[in-house]
């Protein structure tokens, strides 16, 4: 079934995470609406609020995103498509703040995995801090939630998003760093 107009979709993450990318991708017209998690994507497509849901459940880096199996374990939903994306990580701080102020990276566990190396290498001095989402994290630093000597793994589009500055680009282990994600519906 082709995506239809104004489809409601659910996507786990913030605004300017890779689901809300992979929405995009899914079905250009739809309404994308973050949903930080992917319980709460799964909820709200049970509830009958969401008509997809999308959510990623591999990385070719990071492995299975935990968070996604332990969500399905607890809905039923069917998979309508799969698909998947190349993400590319950027290493965002408060504008102004240089590499020597920073003290904690924090991002997705997915995401800190996917960089791991690349973190324990130049970070190895800071503490690595796991957060709800990639995005949330560019949004609550930007926001002041989380201290200024923070640096956040996420997406590029978060640093135009949230008013951030990439320290870093393209900071994934792998080269060629793809997600897959799950469309689901009811």
């Amino acid at each position: 079934m082709l995506p239809c107009h104004d489809m409601k979709i659910g996507v786990m993450g913030a605004r300017g995470s890779f689901s809300e990318q992979a929405g995009e991708s899914y079905d250009p017209q739809g309404e994308i609406i973050p949903l930080v998690s992917a319980l709460n994507v799964l909820h709200a497509l049970s509830a009958g609020e969401i008509e997809r849901g999308i959510f990623p459940i591999e990385n070719s880096n990071g492995g299975i995103v935990i968070e996604a199996v332990h969500a399905m374990a607890k809905y039923n939903f069917e998979i309508e498509k799969m698909f998947e994306l190349d993400v590319h990580h950027m290493l965002l701080v408060k504008p102004g703040v240089t590499a020597s102020h920073i003290r904690t990276i924090s991002s997705h566990d997915q995401a800190i995995k996917q960089c791991r190396m690349y973190v324990k290498r130049i970070w190895g001095e800071a503490d690595i801090v796991p957060y709800l989402d990639t995005a949330k994290a560019a949004e609550d630093l930007a926001s002041g939630v989380l201290v200024d000597t923070t640096a956040v793994i996420a997406p590029r589009r978060c640093a135009e998003l949230y008013g951030l500055e990439i320290l870093e680009e393209s900071i994934q282990d792998l080269k060629y760093n793809y997600t897959t994600f799950i469309v689901a519906k009811k």
